[in-house]
This record gives C-alpha cells, sequence and structure tokens, in this order.
C-alpha cells in the first residue's frame, strides 16, 4: 500500500526524534510507567494517534487493565501492552497480551517494550491461537529504507483505517511456509517435478509417490509438514484444488453444451 506523502515524512521524523529517546530509555531502565509515557508519545507522533480523544489509560479488562487502548471512532480497535524498556519481551508478556485481547474480542495486540513492537494477530478457536504477524526493533529501522516506513505504516491510524494490517497478514499467510509446503507436496507440482525428471533421465522411472516421500524426507524441514499450521495449510491447498477443479469442470460442461446444435427448424409448409 502506497503511504501519503504527509505521513511518510512523519514517519521519518518520528524516528529520527525517538531513536534516541528509547535507546536512552532502554539504557538507563526506565520503569514500566516511564516506557508507557514513551510508547504514549510515539503512537501520537509517529502513528498519528489523537493523544487525547483515541488514546486511553489503564484500560479495564475483567479486574485487570491494560496499559493502553487504540479507540477510533469512539470504537475499541486494539490493546497494547506495555512493558519497561529495559525488559526483555518473553512468552508470559505474549500470553498476558493475547489474554487481554481474547477476553475483550479483539482480533489484535500490540506488545511493545518501546524497543521492540510485536503485533499478534488472534483467532477465537478452542483453544485460543495467536500468530506474530509483526516484529519491528524500532533502533534498527532506517528512516531511508521504503520497506521500514511500510512496516511502521501497518501500525498507523492511517494504515488502520484502511485495513494495511489486515491485507498485510492475508499476504503473509499466503507466502507462509506451511503453505508453500503444501503447495510442493501437492499433486500439480509433484506432476510438474515428475515431468522434468523424466526429461533428466528418459530411462528412469519414477512414481509420484516416491518423489513425494524424498521432499517429505529430505528436501522439507519436518517442521514445515508437522503441526496445527501444517494441517491448515493442507486444507487450504486442497479446498483451492477442488474449487479450481470444479470450476475447470463446469466451464468444460458450458463449453459442450454451446458446442451442441440447437433443434432443426421445422420445413415451412
Amino acid at each position: 500500500m502506497a503511504i501519503a506523502k504527509k505521513v511518510a515524512e512523519r514517519l521519518v521524523a518520528g524516528l529520527k526524534r525517538y531513536q534516541p529517546i528509547v535507546a536512552s530509555a532502554k539504557a538507563r531502565d526506565a520503569n514500566e510507567a516511564d516506557t508507557v509515557t514513551v510508547v504514549k508519545d510515539m503512537l501520537s507522533d509517529v502513528f498519528g494517534y489523537d493523544k487525547y480523544t483515541e488514546l486511553t489509560s489503564e484500560y479495564a479488562i475483567k479486574g485487570n487493565y491494560c496499559d493502553l487502548a487504540i479507540k477510533l471512532d469512539g470504537a475499541l480497535a486494539t490493546l497494547i501492552e506495555v512493558k519497561a524498556a529495559g525488559l526483555e519481551l518473553k512468552d508470559n508478556h505474549v500470553m498476558q497480551a493475547v489474554n487481554y485481547a481474547a477476553n475483550q474480542g479483539t482480533n489484535w495486540v500490540l506488545l511493545t517494550n518501546a524497543e521492540n513492537w510485536r503485533v499478534y494477530r488472534v483467532k477465537f478457536a478452542q483453544p485460543i491461537e495467536h500468530e506474530l504477524v509483526v516484529d519491528i526493533t524500532f533502533s534498527s529501522m532506517s528512516s531511508r529504507s521504503e520497506k521500514d516506513l511500510e512496516l511502521l505504516h501497518l501500525w498507523c491510524k492511517e494504515g488502520w483505517t484502511k485495513s494495511a494490517l489486515g491485507d498485510y497478514h492475508t499476504q503473509k499467510q499466503a507466502l507462509s511456509r506451511y503453505v508453500i509446503g503444501a503447495l510442493v507436496l501437492s499433486d500439480p507440482v509433484v506432476d510438474s517435478i515428475r515431468k522434468e525428471i523424466r526429461k533428466l533421465s528418459p530411462d528412469v522411472r519414477v512414481e509420484s509417490e516416491e518423489i513425494r516421500r524424498v521432499i517429505e524426507s529430505e528436501v522439507l524441514k519436518r517442521e514445515v509438514l508437522d503441526g496445527d499450521r501444517a494441517v491448515e495449510a493442507k486444507k487450504r491447498v486442497n479446498k483451492a484444488a477442488a474449487a479450481a477443479a470444479k470450476a475447470a469442470a463446469k466451464a468444460k460442461e458450458e463449453k459442450a453444451a454451446q458446442a451442441q446444435p440447437g433443434p432443426s427448424a421445422s420445413p415451412a409448409l
């Protein structure tokens, strides 16, 4: 998604201004309250949210309080859990943030210590699932890098209102290693490999299942083939293949029907 010139200029200025501030906060081991102040200022000056009408501190969630929340047009958009600048973000912090999002019914949550910004997509399944979608280290971002500015733009108010984060997540899913792994093992790809092997070695007889076994055992990593995400990716690939086959069969039937001659006209009396 193209970034408006005004937004890009704000991001560039924000990086130059806040990188030293974040580095200082980390160096002096700023506590959580001070880090929240820095993050709130960044959300306003870098990411474009109105500090007084769109950012809420200590957002109440079932007896607990999330550090910050973003509200757009009066409705909750997302939650932000902040940790001290000198504190490394850990799995228990992730689960805390995800649980806040799950209890509030929001799909997105941000975990940050001002230096690291991690955006998670929450999936309401049984049990609740989460996926790391964006992982930014603020000090390493470059104001001259178009890619870095695009990543920052995902969390901007302008990007949020245009569903940039959702679009980025969809694209990332399509290019995930699980989907690529499932595609490599799909019948059309295995058949294509088989044809290429025949060209290389015309006298060698190779079956598709042999190729599939080699790919599974010697080419792809086991983690790409096992687990819930691998199963889900395989289902997506199979579903897409079935839909494509159904569409092709329907098109073939329609073409055959159009090719059939119509009823002969009765001769005039």
